[in-house]
């Protein structure tokens, strides 16, 4: 389960006033995004929710290129950004998640991710999105997120 739209998470998203990323917002509550990222997102100046982080060595795979798995991990956390209107302010989990990777990601490159919602309605909410690398593409991806109730 993504815990980016989870309602009362531990620290929840919170702005960056500092470094590379200040006027960002991070997800200091999910503590896997933050130990595989940090991930940060931002509405651009057109309105639209990007998501972005800088390409450590810690994300290289023994090939020195950003690891597969990685990549579907910030696509996962790049999902619930895309779709987070659509979301109505509740919680979601992935249904389906499904990427080509274009091309590799080294070391120092600045990841973003942005892209849309296709479809939304009920209980489901679709989007697609492209991941850069220096603006370059990277991954293509296009996924379903489930809309949930949290019970106690």
């Amino acid at each position: 389960m993504s815990e980016n739209e989870a309602v009362g998470a531990t620290g929840g998203l919170m702005p960056v006033e500092e470094g590379e990323f200040a006027g960002w917002s991070t997800w200091r509550g999910d503590a896997f995004e933050q130990r595989a990222g940090p991930f940060y997102e931002k509405i651009d100046e057109n309105g639209d929710p990007v998501t972005a982080f800088r390409a450590e060595a810690r994300h290289m795979n023994g090939n020195g290129f950003m690891h597969g798995g990685c990549l579907m991990t910030f696509a996962d956390s790049a999902l619930f950004t895309i779709g987070k209107q659509s979301m109505d302010g509740g919680q979601g989990v992935t249904m389906n998640l499904s990427a080509d990777f274009l091309d590799s990601v080294r070391e120092g490159q600045l990841v973003e991710a942005r892209g849309e919602v296709t479809r939304a309605g009920g209980k489901t909410v679709y989007a697609r999105g492209l991941v850069t690398a220096d603006g370059k593409p990277v991954l293509s991806f296009t996924g379903i997120i489930r809309k949930i109730s949290r019970k106690n």
